[in-house]
């Protein structure tokens, strides 16, 4: 009798989870979490992705916007939620590799806590200087700078922010004394430099350029080693007097680690058909942002190489964010 009771309760539990295992992905909606405010640049970038990856996939993705604490809020929660392949993070230079070199503690683990699925685009930034800046050019601006030590100010969205630290690398190679102002958000940086309370500010191509274009702001230089497709007439930085000089931001996409490798290849080749999708292309471009699609492999290196990078600018700067 308790041998036959073993069998049913041994047959029960494999009829169960082969019915599980049997069970469609994705069989309910995807949590796609954004560690920032809605409105900038990743998260357009992801409510675009969210869009054509509801139909693809035949399941809702849903935003889930977690900003605070330079992205640490939202990551920590996708690094602590169930790898079972609902939930996806909006993975970007700041949480994958400069973060962990500011704070003296993270809630989670940038390089043990993530599975990356793939480098979804490369954001790099432009300079802009407020009209009453005489420079013309990149050269005139580091002569000003030179000129006048810890007289010029920039802001950023924040310490350790891509926008911070990419300017810290422009002041470090560049050898000037600029003041840095942080700010909680893009948004009120913006308001100052077109305000005039700001000098400068490297600033993604999508939120500066209409200001640009209004005439409120000038355009000297993009930080990418190449000129950018949409903009062939601007300068890089490193032609421009900077040479070796290069900073892109990037965003892309992880889930938690642990989640199962095939999971994360059909969220992989569901989002490189996104990225090759006419429409997004010119939307992403239009953005100032390039479609990359990388393999998780790929991407895992990029952000390898991105840690070494940006430890040395952090170290260099001296930025704490505690």
């Amino acid at each position: 009798m308790r041998t036959t009771l073993s069998l049913l309760v041994a047959l029960a539990l494999f009829v169960s989870s082969g019915a599980l295992f049997a069970q469609p992905y994705p069989s309910k909606p995807i949590r796609y979490i954004v560690p920032y405010a809605p409105g900038g640049s990743t998260d357009i970038v992801a409510r675009l992705l969210a869009q054509k990856l509801s139909a693809a996939m035949g399941q809702q993705v849903v935003v889930d916007n977690r900003p605070g604490a330079g992205g640490s809020i939202g990551a920590e929660l996708a690094a602590k939620s169930p790898p079972d392949g609902y939930t996806m993070v909006t993975a970007v230079t700041g949480i994958m590799a400069i973060n962990q070199f500011l704070y003296r503690k993270l809630p989670f683990d940038p390089e043990k806590d993530f599975a990356p699925v793939t480098q979804v685009g490369s954001l790099p930034l432009i300079l802009v200087v407020h009209p009453s800046i005489p420079a013309k050019n990149v050269k005139e601006l580091i002569a000003i700078a030179k000129a006048k030590p810890g007289q010029l100010n920039y802001g950023s969205s924040g310490v350790g922010t891509a926008t911070h630290m990419t300017t810290e690398l422009f002041k470090t190679m560049a050898g000037v004394d600029i003041v840095h102002i942080p700010y909680k958000g893009s948004g009120q940086v913006m308001g100052d430099i077109v305000g005039g309370q700001l000098a400068l500010i490297f600033d993604q191509i999508v939120s500066s350029l209409p200001h640009v274009q209004a005439g409120k702001l000038r355009m000297l230089a993009i930080t990418s080693a190449k000129r950018f497709p949409s903009l062939p007439a601007v300068p890089t930085v490193a032609e421009s007097g900077v040479p070796g000089y290069e900073s892109i931001s990037w965003a892309g996409v992880a889930v938690p680690a642990g989640t199962p490798k095939e999971i994360v290849g059909r969220l992989h080749a569901e989002i490189v058909k996104v990225l090759a999708m006419p429409d997004i292309r010119e939307r992403f471009l239009r953005d100032g942002i390039e479609p990359v699609g990388s393999t998780p492999e790929q991407f895992a290196e990029h952000i390898r190489r991105e840690r070494i990078k940006w430890a040395k600018v952090v170290k260099d700067s001296g930025a704490r964010a505690d």
